[in-house]
């Protein structure tokens, strides 16, 4: 029986469904895609998402993990499912540099213009981090180039506030302002 003058409220979630979901998030993390798929098969939803909204897809995006990606993609998974921050998983892979992902998500289905609540772009970011040939990737696929986040800033602008003269000078054989 529980205490009437407790007022903590009871954990939706049972304490061994949060540490295997937890385990799940770490094979993402990881990159292992054989289990992930071994885990998908066993009526694990391939669009788990953990405390912060972060997908498996986002997961395994961020961390590198194209195969992985590419597992969770085949079985269902949404490739433009945003965190509780707005963030897609291609802005994510964009983020770190992570071009096999981008080409797998792309694959797949992302949504190449996919911005976050403030309008940013993944080829926003990427003109940001001096990452050509991702961007070049992006506009090859439909990227905008001339897109313009909340603040109407470009990823030529974004790559001229970073410093980022490759990206810059690309951005403009590209057609971009």
């Amino acid at each position: 029986m529980t205490d009437p003058a407790d007022t903590t409220p009871p954990s939706p979630i049972d304490p061994e469904l949060q540490a295997l979901a937890q385990e799940v998030f770490d094979l993402a993390r990881s990159g292992d895609a054989t289990m992930l798929a071994a885990v998908l098969e066993k009526g694990v939803p391939p669009n788990l998402r953990n405390e912060r909204g972060d997908s498996l897809v986002m997961l395994a995006s961020y961390h590198g993990h194209a195969d992985a990606v590419r597992t969770l993609l085949e079985r269902g998974a949404d490739p433009n499912l945003r965190n509780d921050n707005g963030q897609t998983p291609i802005a994510g892979a964009a983020f770190k540099g992570f071009t096999g992902v981008i080409e797998t998500l792309l694959a797949h289905g992302a949504d190449v213009e996919g911005a976050s609540p403030d309008g940013r772009t993944a080829l926003m970011v990427a003109a940001m981090f001096n990452r050509t040939a991702i961007m070049e990737l992006l506009i090859a696929h439909g990227a905008n180039p001339n897109a313009r986040d909340a603040d109407g800033v470009t990823a030529g602008d974004a790559a001229a506030r970073m410093g980022a003269g490759d990206a810059q000078a690309r951005l403009k054989e590209l057609g971009g302002s």
